[in-house]
């Protein structure tokens, strides 16, 4: 897949070349990520990073992305500050803020509507989030961290054991995880989450097709036994008809030490999304200074997988 203009808006573009390409540019972009290199390369280029959603780090990171390698970024934080709220269109949204900016990342509530914020522009642009639908770039991190993180090759990806714990139904990052794992051979997958809660059928369905193991099951200390990689994932509250239907849920699953070194190999990586909430105690701080948490060093991971997404878009790597 050859990136230069493209848009990224789900996994189900990339083969598994690709995924190697990207994380290839990434490892060379690690330096100029911890600014022991620094480059200008996309000076005189402006971002549109347009979060009609509240985001910490996804925005934070693909601005950051964008700065350090030289460019300038138009940000947009929310819906309300919009002339959406005026009864503008996405369309006529899209087609005005293109005449301002090189590339678009757009996260927005609504599954489908980044894609049709895509559709309207000439410009590339790059999911930051679809509603219930996809988070593309938050899957190849993810990956890319667990890469670096058991010390694994690309190659070593095949058979991985991955335990995914939560709101699955309506979490978007363990879609796009789970479509980016089935790209690999052999991929032993466990579900926990409620009935009400589990991963959509037809992401299990693709996944079974393509020859992977499949185990879905409410029984978290039985889930996360023997799993390379724990997942733990946030009650997706704001996508509940109520907040009374949400709460039946909060704090479901929770993992601390303890439950950690009763069921887990000390091996067994921790992952989160993030925001992790206190409120659900999704992960005890009782691991914050435990060596298994990777969720601090995968956010910071962001960095390089967006700078390598933003050289290979705007065609300026190799950087001359």
């Amino acid at each position: 897949m050859n990136l230069k203009n493209a848009d990224i808006l789900s996994i189900d573009q990339f083969e598994k070349a690709d995924i190697a390409e990207i994380f290839s540019v990434a490892a060379a972009m690690e330096p100029y990520a911890h600014r022991e290199k620094i480059t200008r390369v996309l000076e005189g280029a402006i971002l549109g990073n347009i979060f009609f959603e509240p985001s910490t780090r996804t925005r934070m990171s693909f601005a950051t992305s964008f700065q350090r390698l030289g460019g300038a970024v138009y940000e947009v934080a929310d819906l309300s500050s919009t002339s959406l709220v005026k009864g503008e269109s996405l369309y006529d949204t899209s087609r005005v803020m293109e005449n301002y900016v090189d590339l678009f990342v757009v996260r927005h509530p609504t599954q489908g509507a980044v894609q049709d914020f895509a559709k309207a522009t000439s410009r590339p642009l790059i999911s930051g989030g679809d509603g219930t639908g996809e988070h593309p770039t938050q899957a190849l991190l993810d990956l890319y961290t667990i890469m670096k993180e058991q010390d694994r090759s690309f190659d070593q990806l095949d058979g991985l054991s991955i335990a995914m714990v939560g709101d699955l139904k309506h979490g978007r990052t363990v879609h796009s995880l789970t479509k980016l794992l089935s790209l690999f051979k052999n991929i032993r997958f466990t579900w926990i989450a409620p009935e009400a809660l589990k991963m959509p059928d037809s992401i299990l369905e693709e996944a079974r097709q393509l020859g992977h193991h499949v185990h879905q099951t409410e029984d978290f200390k039985m889930g996360i036994a023997k799993a390379d990689v724990i997942y733990m994932t946030r009650l997706q509250e704001e996508r509940f008809t109520s907040k009374e239907e949400a709460r039946l849920h909060r704090g479901r699953y929770s993992l601390n030490r303890r439950t950690y070194e009763q069921c887990c190999s000390p091996k067994t990586l921790i992952l989160h999304p993030l925001p992790r909430d206190q409120r659900a105690n999704e992960i005890d701080m009782d691991l914050n200074d435990h060596p298994a948490l990777g969720i601090f060093r995968q956010a910071a991971n962001g960095i390089p997988i967006r700078m390598a997404l933003f050289a290979m878009i705007l065609d300026v790597y190799p950087f001359k």
